[in-house]
């Protein structure tokens, strides 16, 4: 390993499988302004105008420029594709050709028909047959849920779950490729396999050992796709070139094989930065080359898709894919994690454009470089692109080695995975808790029977005993939904190459969500401060409110609200726990709906708060719409309050504020984002999103997509085109909270 580690420093590293030690021993911290960073090449730009043609035409065509529905996607599925052969410098595209679609039927055959169809495909005959004769996750969901799971799926109470469709949110440690090359990492993976094949055969050491000859199938499968490419990743890194082409290999052959929810590259620039000051040092890398790497393999990311369903895109809006990227935060012994690579990510949005993806997240620190809190501010005002996540919350929980799945979720990178958990609509399990375990929408009896309550003024203290024995019915029902999803997917779907890339026997998280959030609190504030008498219907089901009086609303910094929605969740969570997981997962929570909220508000009726039936819900954690009248600190504040601890699958805020409410002139409007930043994650908070806008500008370019045909924005833990969202999911943004003063 001499020649390919030569310049580092030794360490722990060098004796076992670490990066993260690596990394401590290795990296150096910046501390300068971005005066170092530079343009495109004409190279870079030749690929881009290619890349812009694309996705043009894709537009044109509907969202979806092609499908192969000749093949089944896997790694050796493909031979080499390339956005423009010669030019590209990173290589691998997952198919043949960018922006060609795969079909990957293991999660869900018929999801995987319906996808093609919606565009106009139908799927080979040799598919048909093959899929004819296989089990796939989503059959063996459906032959083992419940009636009461199925009902509570299709009322839309437990909702989005990845039971159709692969789970995604796993990280693979990709930059063990560069560090350690494949053949180290098979044959430490075989020794693995040894050392538990000495235990008892119990079912979890069963499961382990056939886990792990599934990951050295495909980590041998992963050396012959690069050897295609003419690169040899059985051997470590030789230069900042290599760190960046095994890596992305390594993440390209997990998204091959997996067309998850989420499946994201991890954080990576710390690691990245190492190889290119050593090659800087040396000569053989100048500025603009390493630029050009990160913006090549940034146009890469900004290429991965998936075949989706119109029922998933419903639900999940402007064909989203999560390629996550952590940047930033602090080491462990107090030193900035921040390195020119930071700053190179950052500035692929001036060089390459404003792009949803991949979602770059900043973590936030307040001992970070008050030049980067700067130019992330910056970046932020002039793109609205990136997220904001509180790293001296999530590193007391996991270190200074994590990443984030999806758009909020913290996991030690290679020693954690995530068994993902969609969403439970808390508004709804207030009604039915109303309705005696009756859904509102369809009348029909989901939950055990009870009372149906009185059209008289509600009794705060009976409809709260009547939600928390309803709330804890349906925890219970939620874990053991997961547990049967997730025993299925390990079955059926399981992410082969993405699970070699962690330890051989990871932490397992699964990560449970709550939808209609603020919803439930500003409901049960109603009823506790204000008059609410509920209206029954010609089934005698409570169907409409009747609320009198003002009563404190979430989102104003009143604690007499914001106690209830902080008890909210702590309440769901110690319920959630009540019941044990699949392979012993430990139990997490978020509050996050992606733009689902829309969805979710559909299948919801009328609720006390004021809400009519069908209206959206707020996104993730934040005050409903124009609710929040204090201005944008009250608002922060609020939600500030909401225990991490009981929420560490994540907090997702999204903060939207006019441009000239945070400052005159762009100088005063990045010292202010920085002083807000600083100021809400000082209180704990986790997550903000920020979009420096006007209301009009988004009513503009919904009414004409060519004026602002790049426009991103963040909606809900992650940034999305604007123009790739349907009609109700642009109205409901443009219904939000705009803040126009502090």
């Amino acid at each position: 390993m001499e020649h390919y580690w030569r310049g580092f420093c030794d360490g722990v590293w060098t004796k076992e499988i670490n990066v993260s030690d690596f990394i401590r021993k290795n990296y150096t911290p910046y501390e300068g302004t971005s005066d170092f960073l530079k343009g495109t090449t004409k190279r870079t730009d030749s690929v881009l105008r290619r890349v812009e043609e694309l996705l043009v035409a894709e537009n044109e065509k509907g969202g979806v420029l092609d499908v192969d529905t000749e093949h089944v996607s896997s790694l050796l599925t493909y031979k080499p594709g390339y956005i423009h052969e010669g030019e590209d410098i990173i290589l691998g595209l997952q198919t043949d050709a960018p922006l060609k679609r795969a079909v990957n039927p293991f999660a869900g055959y018929r999801n995987a028909a319906q996808a093609c169809k919606a565009y106009g495909y139908e799927l080979g005959e040799t598919i048909n047959t093959e899929f004819r004769f296989r089990t796939t996750h989503n059959t063996g969901v459906f032959r083992v849920y419940t009636d009461t799971m199925k009902k509570a799926r299709h009322a839309g109470i437990l909702t989005g779950l990845p039971d159709a469709y692969a789970r995604g949110r796993i990280i693979g440690d990709y930059r063990r490729i560069a560090l350690y090359g494949m053949n180290h990492l098979i044959a430490e993976r075989k020794a693995d396999k040894r050392r538990i094949g000495e235990r008892d055969m119990s079912d979890e050491t069963i499961m382990l050992l056939e886990d792990i000859e599934k990951q050295l199938e495909f980590m041998t499968q992963l050396v012959t796709m690069a050897a295609e490419y003419g690169c040899d990743i059985s051997r470590p890194a030789e230069n900042a070139y290599e760190a960046v082409q095994w890596l992305y290999f390594g993440y390209l052959g997990a998204i091959k094989e997996q067309n998850g929810a989420a499946n994201s590259i991890g954080r990576i620039s710390a690691f990245l930065d190492i190889y290119m000051e050593r090659d800087l040092s040396e000569g053989t890398l100048d500025e603009i080359s390493a630029q050009e790497l990160i913006d090549d393999l940034v146009l890469k990311m900004r290429l991965v898709r998936h075949l989706r369903t119109p029922e998933y895109n419903d639900l999940f809006a402007g064909d989203p894919v999560w390629v996550t990227c952590s940047l930033a935060g602090m080491c462990e012994d107090g030193r900035p994690m921040v390195t020119k690579t930071c700053y190179r990510f950052l500035q692929t949005l001036y060089n390459l454009g404003s792009s949803a993806e991949p979602n770059l997240t900043v973590l936030w620190a307040q001992g970070l470089p008050e030049d980067f809190k700067r130019f992330c501010a910056k970046v932020s005002v002039d793109t609205d692109s990136i997220q904001y996540e509180n790293d001296d919350v999530m590193r007391k929980e996991f270190g200074d080695d994590y990443a984030i799945a999806c758009c909020v979720s913290a996991m030690k990178t290679g020693k954690q995975m995530q068994f993902f958990g969609a969403r439970c609509n808390l508004a709804k399990i207030l009604l039915m808790a109303l309705n005696g375990g009756r859904d509102e929408l369809y009348g029909e009896q989901i939950a055990p029977e009870g009372k149906i309550f009185e059209e008289k003024p509600l009794v705060y203290e009976e409809v709260l005993d009547a939600f928390k024995t309803y709330a804890s019915w349906m925890a219970k029902l939620y874990v053991n939904t997961m547990n049967v999803i997730h025993y299925m997917h390990d079955r059926y779907a399981y992410e082969r190459l993405m699970m070699s890339l962690h330890d051989a026997e990871p932490e397992r998280l699964m990560a449970f969500g709550i939808s209609g959030f603020s919803v439930l609190a500003d409901s049960l504030s109603a009823i506790k401060y204000a008059k609410v008498t509920p209206v029954k219907d010609e089934r005698g089901l409570i169907a409409d409110f009747v609320t009198e009086g003002e009563f404190p609303k979430y989102g104003n910094d009143d604690e007499r609200v914001d106690s209830i929605a902080q008890w909210i969740a702590e309440y769901f969570y110690s319920e959630l726990c009540k019941t044990k997981t699949y392979r012993n997962a430990k139990h997490t929570l978020s509050i996050l709906t992606i733009t689902s909220n829309v969805v979710y508000g559909k299948k919801t009726g009328a609720t006390p708060d004021g809400r009519k039936k069908g209206e959206p819900f707020a996104p993730g954690a934040n005050p409903m719409h124009g609710r929040d009248a204090e201005g944008a600190l009250a608002s922060l504040n609020s939600v500030a309050k909401i225990d991490y601890g009981c929420c560490q699958d994540g907090i997702s805020n999204t903060f939207s504020i006019t441009p000239d409410a945070l400052g005159m002139d762009e100088a005063d409007r990045v010292e202010k984002l920085v002083a807000v930043l600083d100021g809400y994650f000082a209180q704990n908070a986790h997550h903000l999103n920020v979009n420096v806008l006007n209301r009009q500008k988004l009513i503009d370019a919904m009414n004409d997509p060519t004026r602002y045909p790049s426009l991103t924005i963040r909606v809900s833990g992650y940034a999305v085109n604007f123009n790739k969202l349907t009609k109700d999911k642009q109205l409901e943004v443009i219904s939000r909270t705009f803040h126009e003063q502090m």
